[in-house]
């Protein structure tokens, strides 16, 4: 190798470092909750898999919590082993608390796990915690309405989920007008168009779910864009999902719900004492189907593989010849170039494939992934602490007797409970209806509920800021969604995201999600816009299952694009020959350029 091919190379490492170096190291912070209730036994911290009191539900002896804290700050694997105390029961076995130290760990490209951070959460008593507590208890009462009904346009159970809205809109933090983390609205209020979706552009328009969720793109065994198969070189992967026994939902008693936070694996063979038993968390039909209801996302979620959305929409993209972005598309040959003297187009003679191409995309679009979870971990573990969803509704179920017995809480969980008594009293039905008890725990959409790791920030919402922000910049995200426009009968036809359409599309599940429907789109629904709402869809998904809040989804997402646009900065320094810039537009509608030099 020239000597001077090695100095290069070397320089180039160098300044990619000096460019992670001088990034703005922000302070990590958190809300406070975890010392503010250390005497009421640490009641607003994750706990799971320590020993809970049978009466409360809280950690039996604040002394192991500690031990649990103080191997987190430390930093190694074996003493959360040998150091802190665990319950067993000997008809089943026990859930491992997942990578707690992955967050001190160091990574050679894009910024360190604690360069990024996360603002503090919600607290306990504000109205913003209230309010997503209730909206997760409110798409638990909704896990097996179709998402038609979360249109504009109707549906048959349009009806439960007006009242939903109309519950929600009654709570202050709404009257407030969203402080913090907005939310969509149509005049302040929330409506069925807008309720429980993603707060970035183009999430509120058209159908709930994207069409990254349902479509697919011509495949070689012939099957076209409506039909939903995905090409994956000569294999092709299927959008349906299998279909969960509706209306099983699981923690509803307060029996089932101890031996979970206990960290029994209630999927195991031999199970706990009073556990249903079932197969890896759901029950399943003989059947397979398009993504229809908030449990068939609940499922998708249960068992994806964290970047597997985006590596779909990036292949269904591929598929489709979908425009590259206008800095660089001339260098991957999606582009004819534009000949300004002769007015013409000129084909291009070199294109992308192990550099701006294919291959490039999609192995960026899956590697961001180790980097968002590296750095989540740490905001999990070591910054924030903080419980998961079916915790705090322990907490709201034994609301007296916890105020009772530890006075420093000021009745904080009473005043929980009365913030959103309108949603509790339903939940409290639908319990009682579903189970014989009128608990205000939440129903589970799976057996073991959520992960062993605390819930803020979300790993699937950190991994799709992260994934779906490497799209965006290789993507042209101002093309719609449609038939493409084209004299060239070759292309005649064609369906996809292009610049210029005949007409506007969207793919719509029909007939309990048997086939896809194809619908004239009012609003062009844009790459953007779905991709925005791809990212919504995979990380709302997890508050659908009640494992995660509506916070740790805008907040992750956010973090998991500035861990992106970090790694594309310092991809750019390793492209000397041929000037680009990319255009990222942002999850807050702003817009952000990454060159070469």
């Amino acid at each position: 190798m020239p000597k001077d091919r090695i100095e290069s190379a070397y320089r180039v490492r160098v300044e990619a470092a000096s460019a992670a170096k001088n990034r703005h190291h922000p302070d990590h912070k958190a809300n406070t909750d975890e010392q503010r209730y250390a005497s009421a036994h640490y009641a607003m911290s994750f706990t799971k898999g320590l020993e809970h009191d049978a009466t409360t539900g809280l950690v039996t002896d604040p002394a192991h919590f500690d031990a649990f804290r103080n191997c987190i700050d430390e930093g190694w694997a074996e003493p959360f082993t040998s150091r802190v105390p665990v319950p067993t029961d000997p008809d089943c076995g026990r859930r491992k608390w997942e990578a707690p130290t992955a967050g001190v760990a160091f990574d050679l490209q894009g910024p360190d796990a604690q360069a990024v951070t996360m603002a503090p959460a919600p607290a306990l008593c504000s109205d913003e915690l209230a309010f997503e507590m209730a909206e997760v208890y409110e798409l638990a009462l909704l896990r097996d309405v179709p998402f038609t009904s979360f249109d504009t346009g109707g549906g048959a159970d349009a009806d439960k989920i007006n009242a939903s809205v109309l519950r929600l809109n009654a709570m202050d933090y709404v009257t407030g007008g969203f402080p913090g983390r907005p939310r969509a609205t149509e005049n302040g209020q929330l409506t069925r168009q807008t309720v429980f979706r993603g707060s970035s552009p183009g999430c509120e328009v058209g159908p709930y779910l994207s069409q990254f969720m349902v479509m697919g793109n011509d495949t070689l065994a012939g099957t076209a864009v409506a039909d939903g198969f995905v090409s994956y070189g000569a294999q092709r992967i299927d959008q349906r999902v299998p279909v969960a026994v509706p209306g099983q939902d699981h923690m509803q008693l307060w029996d089932d719900y101890l031996a979970v936070q206990q960290g029994f694996d209630v999927n195991a063979a031999g199970k706990g004492k009073n556990i249903e038993p079932c197969s890896a968390g759901q029950n399943f039909e003989a059947a397979t189907r398009f993504i229809c209801t908030p449990r068939d996302l609940a499922t998708y979620v249960h068992y994806d593989a964290l970047y597997q959305a985006y590596l779909n929409a990036t292949l269904i993209l591929l598929g489709h010849g979908a425009p590259f972005d206008t800095g660089f598309a001339k260098l991957s040959g999606m582009r004819d170039m534009f000949n300004p003297l002769m007015a013409t187009r000129v084909p291009q003679n070199a294109g992308g494939f192990a550099l701006y191409g294919g291959p490039h995309i999609l192995t960026l679009v899956t590697e961001v992934a180790t980097r968002a979870l590296k750095a989540v971990r740490y905001q999990k573990f070591n910054n924030h602490l903080r419980l998961r969803p079916e915790a705090l509704a322990g907490r709201v179920h034994r609301a007296g007797e916890i105020d009772a017995l530890f006075p420093s809480t000021c009745g904080a969980f009473g005043k929980l409970h009365g913030q959103m008594k309108d949603t509790v009293h339903a939940v409290k039905a639908f319990n009682e209806e579903s189970c014989g008890e009128n608990t205000a725990l939440l129903p589970m959409a799976f057996a073991e509920g959520s992960p062993m790791h605390p819930t803020y920030g979300a790993g699937h919402a950190t991994v799709a800021g992260a994934c779906t922000t490497i799209v965006k910049a290789f993507f042209d995200t101002g093309a719609v969604l449609g038939t493409k426009r084209t004299d060239d009968p070759c292309s005649a036809g064609r369906i996809g995201f292009f610049h210029d359409i005949e007409q506007a599309l969207y793919y719509q599940p029909v007939d309990k999600g048997a086939s896809l429907d194809a619908c004239e789109a009012e609003c062009p629904l844009t790459l953007e816009g779905e991709l925005n709402k791809l990212a919504a869809n995979i990380s709302i998904g997890r508050n659908m299952a009640g494992v995660h809040y509506f916070s740790d989804y805008y907040d992750s997402l956010r973090m998991g694009e500035e861990i992106a646009i970090g790694m594309l900065e310092e991809q750019a320094l390793c492209y000397p020959t041929d000037e680009f810039v990319l255009s990222v537009p942002t999850f807050d509608g702003d817009l952000v350029r990454i060159g070469a030099r």
